[in-house]
């Protein structure tokens, strides 16, 4: 019995620390390189394409949404799915979620997450893999969550929308696992605490393109 306790403590921290994507803040917030609004623009996609392909079919490299943000993708560390880059205009790929057949992308909110606000329901999202295929997503759903326990690996989330409360078990099936999609994650600073909340993009693949491929003699979306 103690075994299975101390299993279910365990597994109870691994999900929140995925969930919590970082404790510490840091107080030096830099803005990302491709984010709306700045000075220079985002590339077209093409152009964003030709910077982030590697040549690796099956690998995520990039992700992009018109008129809001393009980021190069890296993968997580194997057994460290706390991992999330502190890299300039970096996205991280949440190894966990894989392993549910889902795609997860990850970013601190004073980096690359910051642009995470500004996708909306009905944009599309493509992820570029590293032989230059893409792969399109239309946004269903955008979902903000209060940490009622920031700092704590029991912690529930209460939904700011609809104001029902789940644990973090809970909330991490209920963006991680079900049918194919992707979600991007971030956290939501408020009150002076960097990791007050959670902020979810749920996006699913476009029905009528299953997988798009796109060259640089495109002019982008």
């Amino acid at each position: 019995m103690a075994s299975r306790i101390q299993f279910t403590q365990v597994k109870n921290q691994f999900i929140f620390t995925a969930l919590l994507i970082t404790l510490i803040s840091v107080f030096v917030m830099p803005t990302p390189a491709y984010a709306l609004g700045e000075a220079t623009p985002l590339p077209t996609l093409p152009a964003f394409i030709s910077n982030v392909v590697d040549g690796n079919e099956n690998t995520l490299r990039g992700v992009y949404v018109a008129g809001v943000l393009a980021f190069q993708i890296v993968q997580q560390p194997s057994g460290n799915p706390g991992y999330v880059s502190t890299a300039d205009s970096t996205i991280t790929q949440f190894g966990m979620a894989s392993q549910f057949g889902n795609i997860g992308l990850l970013a601190h909110n004073y980096l690359a997450g910051s642009s995470f606000p500004q996708v909306k329901v009905g944009d599309t999202i493509v992820l570029v893999y590293g032989d230059g295929h893409t792969h399109s997503f239309m946004v269903e759903e955008v979902l903000s969550y209060q940490a009622l326990t920031p700092y704590s690996p029991y912690s529930s989330f209460k939904d700011l929308q609809s104001g029902s409360t789940l644990s973090a078990e809970e909330l991490f099936n209920k963006v991680y696992r079900g049918d194919f999609h992707v979600t991007l994650q971030t956290c939501i600073d408020n009150q002076g605490v960097s990791s007050w909340g959670r902020l979810f993009i749920i996006a699913k693949p476009v029905t009528f393109k299953a997988r798009d491929t796109f060259t640089t003699s495109h002019q982008g979306i």
